[in-house]
């Protein structure tokens, strides 16, 4: 009888902690997971906010001067069609001014 394919992947995986940056856990740059995760967390708060409020993907695009469809991304979390400048102006136009806490 064949195994599961499961169980394979369960016998070869290395479980490892996190660091706390998932970013970093997928191999990225420190740097680039910063920026990374930074954009995640501002996502998060958006799309937080938007349903907070009731407000639909035709009523934030209006707010926030894009498309639908654009939103739509935003709330799938599609890190990458967004910049870290896009998704500030974006918290700014939702009266939710983004600030930068520096951790030194």
């Amino acid at each position: 009888m064949r195994k599961p394919a499961t169980d394979h992947a369960i016998d070869d995986a290395t479980i490892r902690p996190s660091s706390g940056n998932v970013f970093i856990d997928l191999g990225f740059v420190e740097a680039e997971a910063q920026v990374l995760a930074l954009r995640v967390e501002l996502m998060a708060a958006l799309e937080k906010h938007i349903k907070a409020n009731r407000m639909t993907q035709v009523a934030a695009s209006k707010i926030l001067g894009v498309s639908q469809g654009r939103v739509s991304d935003l709330s799938r979390g599609k890190v990458e069609k967004f910049s870290l400048d896009t998704l500030v102006l974006f918290a700014a136009k939702l009266g939710k001014p983004a600030r930068l806490e520096f951790a030194w």
